[in-house]
């Protein structure tokens, strides 16, 4: 095998599979680990339970209330590892990062005069999975997902994903973010600059769950709304947002 080692046999665990397929095979085989902890921990939440039943003088229910703690803390653990698995199901693939971003959007903005254009692209750049337009401006926001172990992160104003440059996902964003906006701007002689997403489905970021890098904004799905909404002046009424709109709508193709 080029770049192996003729003394050490390749192991096929780590060989002709993708990394979400291990995933999910390590996480199967894991699942007796998972429930001898759950166990564990429903135990000494049971003997818990019971000692502050005798606490406070509650002899009587004291096995009860046992069970019920123990149950509260293994049905703490399962959630807690259902919740870990779930969100890696875009970057497992069992999900679809737009369709997940899609449905914040308008849950959040729909009410508050704002328009979310899905799956948009300018003939020959980079296709978007949303554009958002609304009296704080207007927004062109993508999905992305990296392994559950990768570290995204800004050091001295460069994206780092790991020990990778994140240049290259970047800067077909804030390019295109740039191209929208002047298609916009000439078509409806509204001038308006446009602010790139990155809405991160899974992947380690920093406490806060946002990181800006490179003219980029990266931040859990869950914010992007949050941060859309905090826009502190109107920028656009409601004619330009109508207008803004329809233009979108009419000359940026569907990807």
């Amino acid at each position: 095998m080029p770049g192996g080692s003729i003394y050490v046999q390749p192991d096929e665990k780590y060989t002709g599979s993708s990394p979400q397929w291990w995933y999910e095979k390590f996480w199967r085989e894991d699942a007796g680990n998972r429930r001898k902890s759950r166990y564990v921990k429903a135990a000494v939440g049971f003997v818990v339970g019971v000692a502050l039943a005798l606490r406070f003088d509650l002899g009587g229910t004291a096995p009860l209330v046992g069970i019920l703690l123990a149950g509260l803390v293994a049905a703490g653990d399962w959630l807690l590892d259902w919740r870990s698995f779930h969100a890696t199901a875009v970057w497992r693939g069992a999900r679809k990062g737009e369709a997940i971003t899609g449905k914040l959007l308008r849950r959040s903005l729909a009410r508050r005069g704002y328009s979310v254009l899905d799956g948009r692209a300018i003939r020959g750049q980079a296709s978007i999975d949303h554009l958002v337009i609304g009296p704080g401006g207007v927004w062109l926001i993508d999905n992305e997902s990296w392994s559950p172990d990768t570290e995204i992160a800004c050091y001295a104003g460069r994206l780092f994903f790991g020990e990778k440059y994140g240049t290259k996902t970047a800067k077909p964003l804030v390019e295109a973010s740039e191209a929208f906006a002047e298609l916009l701007s000439r078509e409806t002689r509204v001038p308006v600059t446009i602010t790139p997403l990155l809405a991160v489905h899974c992947g380690l970021l920093p406490k806060g769950g946002v990181v800006v890098a490179e003219g980029l904004t990266l931040l859990k799905p869950r914010l992007v709304a949050k941060l859309i909404k905090s826009a502190e002046h109107v920028v656009l009424n409601a004619e330009q947002i109508e207008l803004l709109t329809r233009t979108a709508a009419r000359e940026l193709h569907r990807a």
